[in-house]
């Protein structure tokens, strides 16, 4: 029997909740401190958006990182297995995570608008450079990855021009929001002006082909893509519907292994070494 590759099994790292804004969102400070609701997968309201820091694991630090951000309409955030859990399994391959509770434009009685988590997500690309080199992470290897309505705010960072930045500005907001590579996992049809070139962003997406609402708009963006010159790749799977996540609960085989086309594509791309790593020696 063949045996598993073994690595030191140093514990994780205690995940860290940073605000993007220290008195609240700028115009909705009042806002910040209305509590949020969680169930067994999700949480809402967001009123104090922040990003969730899970470092990678110890000894298997890459350098690169993603701002993950989860689904839920818009309405609520999926933020244990499109957020938390993902975080950890991107640990695991020595890739940072810091998952982004973002405003919900669609929630009831929500006062907000897409614009206002468009500059949650900017700020937390901006916060997490700004602190890149406290966190030995290299700033030309930040990313963000989107899950469904989350898909949708990762695409509009990635490729829709800054909205501007709320109140007054700091110095944090005179860095760049532009993330420096994206995976999109069943994003949905949501998106702003885009002006798609040979330099944009590298992609990576993926949904199933009976998705009915999330399939077509990643087969229209590889086209855009391809007509730019610019770098993508898809993997469109022939079912297994909406939500697959991470693979953990889908009975498709493909779907419980798709995650590993995002190390490929990586390790492809540059942003990290080969994975698997070699197995520690006895």
């Amino acid at each position: 029997m063949l045996a598993s590759p073994v690595w030191a099994q140093d514990p994780p790292a205690t995940p860290q909740r940073i605000a993007l804004w220290a008195d609240g969102a700028p115009g909705f400070e009042s806002r910040k401190n209305i509590p949020e609701q969680a169930e067994a997968y999700w949480l809402k309201p967001v009123n104090d958006p922040s990003v969730t820091y899970f470092p990678a694991r110890p000894g298997r630090e890459t350098g690169a990182a993603v701002l993950l951000m989860p689904g839920g309409a818009h309405e609520f955030l999926v933020i244990t297995s499109e957020g938390n859990d993902a975080a950890r399994w991107f640990n695991e391959r020595g890739i940072a995570a810091f998952v982004l509770r973002y405003r919900l434009f669609r929630g009831k009685d929500s006062p907000y608008k897409f614009e206002h988590a468009r500059q949650d997500a900017e700020r937390a690309m901006r916060t997490i450079r700004s602190r890149a080199g406290e966190w030995k992470l290299d700033p030309h290897k930040i990313g963000v990855v989107g899950f469904s309505a989350g898909g949708e705010l990762a695409r509009v960072t990635l490729l829709s021009p800054p909205v501007p930045a709320p109140g007054k500005g700091d110095a944090i907001d005179r860095l760049s929001a532009r993330p420096d590579f994206g995976v999109l996992v069943f994003p949905g049809p949501l998106h702003g002006e885009e002006k798609i070139t040979r330099d944009s962003p590298p992609l990576l997406m993926t949904a199933t082909n009976d998705d009915q609402c999330c399939s077509q708009p990643i087969i229209d963006l590889l086209n855009a893509y391809r007509a730019a010159g610019a770098s993508s790749e898809l993997h469109m799977y022939a079912a297994g519907g909406h939500a697959f996540n991470m693979g953990e609960t889908t009975p498709m085989v493909s779907l419980r292994n798709w995650p590993a086309r995002i190390t490929d594509w990586m390790t492809d791309r540059g942003l990290l070494a080969k994975w698997p790593p070699e197995p520690a020696k006895p």
